[in-house]
């Protein structure tokens, strides 16, 4: 039983290794001409400040709503591969002001039946300072157990939708095409790491 357990396992995590070798082909995070996970400091902050830029221009009045927030969690490029078990890992940027504050990890895991790779841009907008403070104090941070966090959604005029606005926490999915309105991001882990 234990040799078929094992098995399985790695099974999975071969599909997984593979589908996330297919992710060049759908990445978000195009800067310098590379696409991809960020390799260093520099790349990170300079991927950050394009995805924001693709928030701003996606959806009206995001600009407005960051600038408020008490803070911002950026994460560039949020690579995901899936055959069956899903996996989905990225590095973030924290900014306070648009000064950084500091570096996270975001990962997330999945089961059903799914195939595929993929990169999106996943960020996180702080509205309320609580919430903000509560992250900041966290050990790892858990979304859906640690803090609700509100999924994007337009307004009429297209741009944010007034319970996306009021939220503590809202989150945004961009992917190669634009805004991914209504995406979840429940189950996803976010950790503080040094770079």
């Amino acid at each position: 039983m234990q040799r078929v357990q094992n098995r399985s396992t790695w099974l999975a995590a071969a599909a997984v290794v593979a589908a996330v070798g297919m992710v060049g082909c759908t990445t978000t995070g195009d800067t310098k001409g590379k696409g991809g996970a960020p390799s260093g400091k520099a790349e990170l902050e300079a991927q950050s400040t394009a995805a924001l830029n693709r928030l701003y221009t996606a959806m009206p009045g995001t600009r407005e709503l960051v600038a408020k927030s008490s803070g911002v969690l950026v994460c560039p490029a949020v690579i995901g591969g899936s055959f069956v078990i899903g996996a989905e890992h990225g590095k973030c940027v924290l900014r306070s002001a648009g000064v950084t504050r500091g570096y996270y990890s975001t990962t997330a895991a999945s089961i059903g039946w799914q195939a595929g790779g993929q990169s999106k841009a996943v960020i996180y907008v702080f509205s309320a300072k609580d919430a903000y403070n509560k992250f900041l104090a966290s050990d790892g941070w858990s979304v859906g157990a640690d803090a609700n966090v509100a999924v994007a959604k337009a307004g009429a005029n297209g741009g944010i939708d007034t319970t996306t606005a009021n939220a503590p926490v809202s989150s945004y999915v961009l992917n190669n095409t634009g805004l991914e309105a209504g995406v979840s991001v429940n189950g996803s882990k976010i950790s503080k790491i040094s770079m």
